[in-house]
């Protein structure tokens, strides 16, 4: 078996595809952007109130037009709560927070990058809360855009090796392989490998690559790689067990490809959607738990979501793909 899988790691590393989206186009989404939607400058769509002793200057040096002048914080929460105003920035000497409603997620994401921006000069700490009882935990804008591009990378990059095994078939190699006295089962737990150990090296580089790069602050360690793994493992059965239905390459590549794109925008992976449609979605998930790991939660309930896709996905990969292996 171990065989089986260092000769399937070294094809893959020589593997252009598998390099193009598994790094260099999360890295290159990751920074475009960090840098394009980091300034503020732009007036962004929404309605918006503005609150706090500092509210007079935030809005002369924002630019912002048609702000809501809210008396105080509490009003604010009030506003939010009862959807009459997208988002409401509470500026104070110290700070500043954006309580936003629960129901414009894109509008209170693009409230945090102004706040952001204007926090920059005074280095004041930005808050955001999407409830008017409830503190949400927010990434900051590069670890989000980060974080999100390699989840929604990861999928492809997984993908890419998941197919490697109908090519086999297709090929022959596969043939040729249960020709030897292996264990199909070992046979079936080395491809299913690669794809885990591919997810895990590309995430790795990303992680690394975006820290010194862009500034991304992923958080604890630990924590970062616990759900990094787990969010593999889910990407790995999922893509392998979508994969297990079809009958050909291509085939596979564009069911797998179409469902990938579908869970990483519906997850949030580029901008916030609906909490309804993107808690059906690893993605969401993970984004999830590096914020409540930033946030200093716990992030076990991400963790266990992540890893109950893996352990319902993976079964069925096994079922569907050993009639692959059988001989």
């Amino acid at each position: 078996m171990l065989r089986i899988l260092l000769k399937d790691l070294r094809r893959r590393s020589r593997d252009s595809m598998l390099l193009v989206f598994g790094v260099v186009l999360p890295l290159g989404m990751a920074f475009v952007f960090g840098v394009t939607l980091s300034g503020g400058g732009s007036q962004p769509s929404g309605r918006y109130g503005v609150a706090g002793p500092s509210a007079a200057e935030f809005t002369q040096r924002t630019g912002l037009q048609d702000l809501k002048p809210v008396a105080d914080a509490a009003q604010a929460r009030r506003l939010a709560e009862t959807n009459e105003l997208d988002a409401v920035f509470v500026v104070s000497p110290t700070g500043i927070e954006v309580v936003g409603s629960v129901d414009a997620p894109l509008a209170v994401q693009l409230a945090r990058e102004v706040a952001e921006s204007y926090a920059l000069p005074g280095g004041q700490n930005v808050q955001v809360v999407q409830d008017a009882t409830l503190g949400t935990r927010e990434l900051d804008t590069r670890t989000y855009h980060a974080a999100g591009a390699a989840m929604f990378f990861a999928f492809f990059a997984v993908m890419l090796s998941v197919t490697g095994l109908f090519e086999e078939r297709r090929n022959g190699t596969l043939a040729r392989l249960l020709s030897m006295p292996v264990p199909r089962a070992s046979i079936l737990t080395a491809k299913l490998l690669v794809g885990v150990i591919v997810g895990l090296a590309g995430m790795a580089l990303l992680v690394a690559a975006t820290t010194l790069l862009l500034g991304v602050r992923w958080g604890p360690p630990a924590g970062v790689a616990a759900l990094i793994v787990a969010g593999v493992l889910a990407a790995t059965g999922l893509m392998t067990a979508l994969a297990s239905f079809a009958r050909t390459p291509e085939q596979a590549a564009n069911w797998q490809s179409t469902a990938a794109a579908v869970l990483g925008l519906l997850g949030g992976s580029f901008f916030p959607v609906a909490p309804e449609l993107s808690m059906f979605t690893p993605h969401h998930w993970f984004l999830e738990g590096l914020a409540e790991l930033r946030g200093g939660a716990s992030i076990l309930p991400a963790l266990a979501v992540l890893l109950a896709v893996a352990a319902l996905s993976f079964p069925v990969a096994a079922l569907r793909v050993r009639r692959m292996v059988a001989p």
